[in-house]
Formats: structure tokens, sequence, C-alpha cells
């Protein structure tokens, strides 16, 4: 069950039989080869409950001796029992990760037919807790341990079995080695020492999978020395007692080891079975080819590892070889919890090094915008820390970030394309996140421009466009994208500053959302057209109109030249313009609403007042209001200047820079007043 190395001497005899194996006929190789697991559904076919299959545990039937722990190794045990570890009850998975490693191993020399002690025993871990005794135990069918490798594996820390075993492995050039390779669990060879972060005393009864092996029982408390002796009833593998200090009672009932089996060692590849009942029957899928998955299986594994109660929109499961090798499984779901007001949601993808749990919602792995996506990244050359509860090489995980995030955007891209409708289905449940991602990651802004959906001038309503879409429909020499923001497609329509766009059939992407603008000023190009607000589109009409009245030459210059001065405190200019058709002004030049407002929410927490800005107003020279006010400007000016100003202010809330509509009352009153006054003084 520990992690250690059949010595040398029994290794050549190994490598022999190697030989031997090979050259048998396929039946009987079949006959001797490992077992094999697979059943079609995502819950692994359960084992039938069945007695632990006893150990021996009385006194042990010669002399034990006594060895001490080396200097450092003592030194080395006192850090992992009180520093490495930031929770207790990681014990378990580190135990359960070694009997595994065992299991493996065992089923090594069965494949290259090692004369093995009892074959028929099925692989499988054995947890029993008992309350009344606080002890916990783990047990395993697998390669077991030599008295040899008993003081030297559990001896000295970081002499590891696992380790020497994978070195041993890859000097072989057999399929069955390189498979065992890839199935060992462990590497740091202090995992076994983490019992005694529990423990008083811990015992180890084992015994050596090769034929005629003795067994032995290793016990310590963790003071600077252990014992091992002889024992005649122990059984092939390996069985861990621990006995609880008063403090850690609990990791002794079964609901708490079963809390963190289901935690950390669900995928584990053997059964492990708590008190005879079967717990880790969840298949690790992401393991497994996808032609060997159905879609009820994937279905079944994302309401388990996502604790979720809807179908997956979409999954992606593939494998990745750079910058390490990597077996990923990801899902996005049908909704989302954010949306409705709760708690912003957590990382949802968790890190696994070769099955066993690293790190539960790893907020390394995604950026923090793709917290929509749920799965399971899993790694066999994960360098991770001496605890394994984080990854250390921090270049490599902001490489491993990357190759992540860059094949989700690249699925979501093909999805979009392959199947638009459910695509748009994605893009109005989960589009806040892409808009997030295209504000903060300035890395992938690119192709999380992409993704972006909006309605446009161009469609009927609720159909919306890509930005790509939207240039191929583009004239060729139209260098601009551009884009009105509106709380609805009615206003949108309704905009002053729709109508040149409108007359001229040039198509305008719909954005409803306040946060739209600071999307579309994070984009600011695309494919090499700029992405412009219509506010502030440099686009003007050909007047090419020669009917009407028209506020034009000397009379146009001395008009705005006149609202410019009574209006200098809230414009730098007033100029005509030939984009309006249906509005008698508007204002350019200014910063959007929804910047404003940002603004306004930071000089609050400042407590500054927010400072006003000056922008430019485009007069209509042939609205009948405008032809009206200049006439009115030379008979009574003062009734003239309140309209001038209420002109204004009304360009202003078109534009969303009115904050607060009720500041606007009381000219409005005083105006009222004055154009009924006038109405009034006429009647007499």
């Amino acid at each position: 069950m520990l992690r250690h190395s059949i010595r040398a001497v029994r290794h050549q005899a190994t490598r022999a039989l190697t030989s031997v194996h090979a050259a048998m006929p396929a039946a009987s190789r079949a006959a001797s080869g490992p077992w094999t697991m697979t059943t079609p559904s995502v819950l692994r076919h359960t084992t039938p409950a069945f007695p632990t299959r006893g150990f021996a545990t009385d006194a042990p039937s010669s002399d034990a001796t006594k060895h001490e722990f080396q200097a450092e190794t003592r030194q080395l045990l006192d850090i992992v029992t009180h520093s490495i570890y930031t929770d207790k009850e990681v014990f378990v998975r580190e135990l359960i990760s070694n009997a595994s490693d065992a299991l493996e191993k065992f089923r090594h020399h069965q494949a290259v037919g090692a004369d093995i002690l009892s074959p028929e025993l099925e692989p499988k871990i054995l947890i029993t807790t008992d309350t009344v005794n606080h002890t916990l135990t783990i047990e395993d069918t697998g390669v077991g341990m030599t008295k040899e490798e008993l003081v030297m594996n559990l001896g000295t820390i970081a002499r590891s079995g696992s380790k020497a075993f994978m070195e041993q492995l890859k000097t072989e050039s057999s399929t069955e080695s390189a498979a065992a390779v890839t199935g060992i669990i462990g590497k740091f060879g202090v995992g076994f020492y983490s019992a005694f972060m529990v423990a008083d005393k811990v015992e180890v009864y084992s015994r050596s999978a090769l034929n005629g092996a003795k067994g032995h029982v290793w016990s310590s408390d963790g003071s600077g020395s252990f014992e091992v002796a002889e024992t005649d009833n122990a059984g092939r593998g390996s069985k861990i007692v621990i006995h609880m200090k008063e403090s850690c009672r609990d990791f002794a009932t079964p609901e708490k080891v079963e809390s963190i089996i289901k935690k950390y060692s669900n995928f584990v590849a053997f059964p492990i079975l708590l008190n005879s009942q079967e717990v880790n029957v969840v298949q690790a899928l992401w393991t497994k080819p996808t032609n060997e998955i159905s879609d009820e299986q994937y279905a079944e594994f994302y309401k388990f590892i996502a604790n979720a109660f809807d179908e997956p929109l979409y999954r992606l499961h593939f494998k990745a070889d750079a910058p390490i090798e990597l077996k990923t499984l990801f899902f996005i779901g049908s909704s989302h919890t954010e949306k409705h007001g709760y708690a912003r949601l957590e990382p949802g993808v968790s890190l696994y090094s070769r099955k066993v749990l690293i790190e539960r919602q790893s907020p390394d792995i995604l950026p923090e915008w793709m917290r929509f996506v749920r799965g399971v990244v899993d790694s066999e050359d994960l360098p991770l820390s001496l605890s394994r509860e984080k990854m250390q090489d921090s270049r490599l995980i902001v490489k491993m970030k990357d190759v992540l995030t860059r094949r989700i955007l690249k699925f979501l891209d093909e999805r979009a394309r392959k199947d638009p409708e459910t695509y748009a289905t994605f893009f109005k449940e989960f589009g806040m996140f892409i808009k997030e991602g295209v504000c903060m990651d300035f890395q992938n802004k690119a192709a999380l421009a992409k993704l972006l959906r909006y309605e446009s001038s161009a469609l009927e309503a609720d159909q919306t466009t890509s930005l790509d879409e939207y240039i191929s429909r583009a004239a060729p020499d139209q260098n601009e994208v551009y884009y009105i923001c509106a709380p609805s497609r009615e206003m949108a329509l309704q905009s002053p500053y729709y109508e040149a766009f409108k007359k001229t059939k040039k198509e305008v992407i719909f954005a409803y959302h306040p946060v739209d603008d600071f999307v579309m000023n994070n984009v600011q190009e695309f494919n090499g057209r700029k992405i412009v607000s219509a506010e502030n589109a440099k686009l003007d009409l050909e007047d090419d109109s020669a009917e009407g009245e028209k506020l034009s030459g000397d009379a146009a210059d001395l008009f705005t030249a006149w609202l410019k001065l009574h209006l200098e405190d809230k414009v730098s200019n007033v100029v005509v313009t030939n984009r309006l058709e249906d509005s008698p002004a508007v204002v350019t030049e200014h910063e959007s609403a929804s910047i404003r407002k940002m603004m306004a929410m930071v000089n609050q927490q400042g407590g500054m007042a927010m400072p006003a800005s000056k922008h430019v107003l485009q007069i209509n020279p042939r609205h009948p209001i405008i032809l009206k006010l200049n006439e009115l400007r030379t008979t009574n000016e003062a009734l003239a200047i309140k309209v001038a100003k209420q002109i204004h202010v009304n360009s202003c809330m078109s534009a969303g820079l009115v904050d607060d509509g009720r500041v606007m009352l009381s000219d409005l009153n005083v105006l009222l007043e004055a154009l009924l006054s006038e109405s009034l003084a006429k009647k007499d």
C-alpha cells in the first residue's frame, strides 16, 4: 500500500519473467493479465459488500526489532506533521493514494507474469472505522512490503517506493511498464507521515505480493523510533491502523471519512469500500475516450461535479500536450445564479493529479470571467508542492491557463458558427461573462470580441449579429462599425443619433445594457474597423433638398453665435449640421452616459462633485423649432433664451447626460409660465 519499490534482486527475476510472459499464448496472458472495470454507465459497477479480509492485528509472532529514525528524518517528520498540510483531513487522501499506488504496482507484476501471492484477491481499498476504539483502518490488496522495505521506505522520509518504482519502470520498454507508470499517484514520499497529524500511534501490517514472503508489522508513535516484527496472519498487501489522538477522534467516524473520500478520492481507479459499502461509484469520465461515453453519462457527470440540476448546454472533452499533458472535461450549464442577484459565482473547475483532487474550485486554472465553466483538469505531470495541495511553477500555471482559455474560446467560436441558434441561447444566458472578459482580458480581447452578439438596425427584433457578420454586410469603403447604446430597440430607433444612419441606410448595432459602452470602448477596433458610437460619428448628410425654408449663410452664423453666447457655460461650440431629420438639435463630443455614471460613482465615493463637461451642440437648420426660435430672439429675447436652454436640456436627455430629470423641472416651469404669459398678452 505504501510507496516503495521491489528490491533489485527481485527486479531481475521479474524482468526474466517478462520474457516468459511475452511468449505465452494470448489466451494465457489474458488469464493472468490486469483486471478491467469498464461499464457503459457513469456509475462504476458496484462491488458487492464483503467483509474485511482479516489481517492479523494481534501480537506479533516474533520479538520486535527497534529502529531509530534518522536525525533528518525526525526533523522532517515534525515538519510533515505540523507544517506542510493546511488541513488535517488530507491524510485520508494521501493514504488512499498510497493504496492506489500499491494496487497499480501489483497489477504490473501480475501483468508480467510474476509468481504472486493470492492472485484471486480482487483489487480494492478497504476502509474501516471504529468509533469505540477510535481507530481508522485503511487496507489494500496491493503489492505489499517485505521487512527490509518496511524499514527502508517507512524509516526514511522521501524514500518512497513510488518514486523509485517509477524510475525503475522508465528503464524498461514494455507496454505494461508504461501503463504502470501512468497509474502511479505518489511522487514525494511524505504522504504516509501525514497520518501522524491525527494519530497517537500508527501500525502498518504488510506482506509482499511475491510468493514466499512473510508478513510483518511496523509501528511507531512518531516520536523518534519505530519497531518491526514478524506476524503470521498478514495477507497480501498492506493495512494501516491509525489510533486517533483525542482531539481527532471525529476522523474515526464513518460520516467524516465518507465526506473526505468523496471530496478528494472519488475518482480513484479502484473500488473504495467504507465499512463494506462502496463509496466511489462515479467514474472519472475525463480519462475515457469520448466515443465510449454517452450523452446521458456526460449529463449525469456534469450534475455530479457541478452539484447542478440543469442539463449542460455545452461540453468540451479534450487532451492537450503543451505545456504539460492535460486531460480536461468542461461543461457550460443551461443557466447560472449570478443573474438573479445571488452571490458571485465561485470558480467552477477543480484540479486533479492522477484522479486525486489537488484543489477544488481552483482560481488558477481559468480567468475569473470564465467562472461559469464547470469541470475537471487532470495532469500526471503537475509540479505540486510537497503537500500536493498547490501547483508550484507559477510560469507553468500561466501557460496552462492560457492554453485552456484559448481552447474554450476556440470551441465557443466553432459552436457559434456551426449552431447559431444554440449559441444565441448561450449568449443570452452567459453574454455578460463574455463582455466582462472583453473588459478584463486584454490578451484574449480579439477572440472574445468575435463572440459578442447584438441586435442591429439591419435585422428584425430579437435577431442578433456578430461583428464579423456586420462587417460582411458593410460597404467596402466603410471603415467604422457603428453602435448606439439605448435602453431598448424602440428608443434606439427614435434616437436623434440614428437619423443620419436611417437615411443613408448604414447599419447600426443596438446595445441595450449600460455595460455595453464600456465593452465597445475596450474593443476599440475589430478586423481593421474602428468601433464608433453613433453619438460621436463624423457623419453628415448631403443637403440634397432644395425645398423648404432653411437657416443658412449669415443668418445661421448670427444664430449659432447667439446660442453659444447664452449657453457658454454648457457648450464649447454650436454648429449647423445636416445629419438630423426629425430632431431640432443633438449634442456631440461628450463622454458616454455609462462612462459618465461610472465617473459619478467614483467621485461620489471620493466625496467629490461630478465636474461639468462641455460639448458641441449641433442644430438642424430646417427644423421648425430652430427657425421660429431665430425669429423669437429678435422680438422676445428673454423668452427665446429660456427656449434655447430647454432645447439644449432636451438634447442632453437624448444623450443620457441628465442624471436626474427632476433638476430641469424648475427651468421648465419658468418656461411654461413665460409662454402662458406671452399667449395671454397677445389676447389682450
